[in-house]
């Protein structure tokens, strides 16, 4: 038998448990039941313990955010019931993310922290010096879709094929901004170049591969016309951290960090 202490310690624990949040590509409406996927079954039972009418947030990148009932569990699937709306679809700022493969380990986290830091799309390109070859765009996707289902994004970045950086410019639109991160050290610093185009709403980050830009990329570079050279202080960044902190730079002074957060609370 529970003493006084132990029962408000057991029912605080269990109407405190952290909501689990879930990307699905189903649409989401009242009353409609959703069945989860094999991988997500597995993560929902038998890693979170999560038992029948028990809840879990769904979103898809559509629809909002909605509060659903797991009804039914099977052995590889289980089915949940959308019972109430959450929250409505927040679109987050047209920033894209173009940036040159790195190893393994690395290429997830960019991954992950760029949907965290609320980008739009995340493009891949392969230039000169590049020293990985292939990019499993599944796996960016999948590192996407956890990064938001933690982070309490409403929407995943769309992970976009790998293609040659030639390729890209050819087809670049004029009126998307194209930051490049340059190391050369002649560039101004990245907030003084943000904050002398603020009108602009479509931007782009371009960053190169740990052995930097070609001299003749350097020159297609130039010759785009939405061409921003910037500077990320005076040290030398890895890739993976002159994106990140190149996003962190432009989200705080024309990306969302201005509004006041609303994530509600269940």
């Amino acid at each position: 038998m529970l003493n006084k202490n132990q029962e408000t310690f057991t029912l605080t624990w269990k109407f405190s448990m952290p909501s689990i949040r879930l990307f699905v590509e189903d649409d989401l409406s009242f009353g409609s039941v959703i069945t989860l996927s094999r991988p997500q079954t597995h993560y929902l039972v038998n890693v979170m313990r999560r038992r029948t009418g028990d809840t879990l947030l769904l979103f898809n990148g559509r629809d909002g955010e909605w509060k659903t009932e797991l009804k039914k569990i099977r052995r590889d699937a289980c089915d949940v019931k959308v019972v109430d709306f959450n929250r409505k679809l927040v679109i987050v700022p047209d920033i894209w993310l173009v940036f040159a493969p790195i190893k393994r380990g690395r290429i997830d986290f960019v991954a992950a922290k760029s949907t965290e830091l609320g980008v739009r799309v995340i493009q891949p390109i392969l230039t000169d010096y590049t020293a990985v070859s292939r990019v499993n765009e599944e796996r960016l996707r999948m590192n996407a879709i956890e990064a938001a289902e933690q982070c309490g994004a409403l929407t995943v970045p769309t992970i976009r094929s790998t293609i040659k950086l030639s390729k890209l410019l050819a087809d670049w639109p004029a009126e998307r901004k194209l930051i490049i991160c340059d190391e050369t050290g002649t560039a101004p610093p990245i907030y003084k170049a943000l904050e002398n185009t603020s009108s602009t709403k479509e931007w782009a980050i371009l960053v190169g591969p740990e052995g930097g830009f070609s001299e003749s990329e350097f020159d297609q570079l130039r010759q785009c016309v939405s061409f921003i050279p910037v500077s990320l202080g005076p040290r030398i960044l890895r890739a993976d951290t002159a994106a990140i902190a190149a996003l962190t730079c432009w989200q705080s002074v024309l990306g969302d960090w201005h509004s006041d957060p609303k994530i509600k609370q269940l």
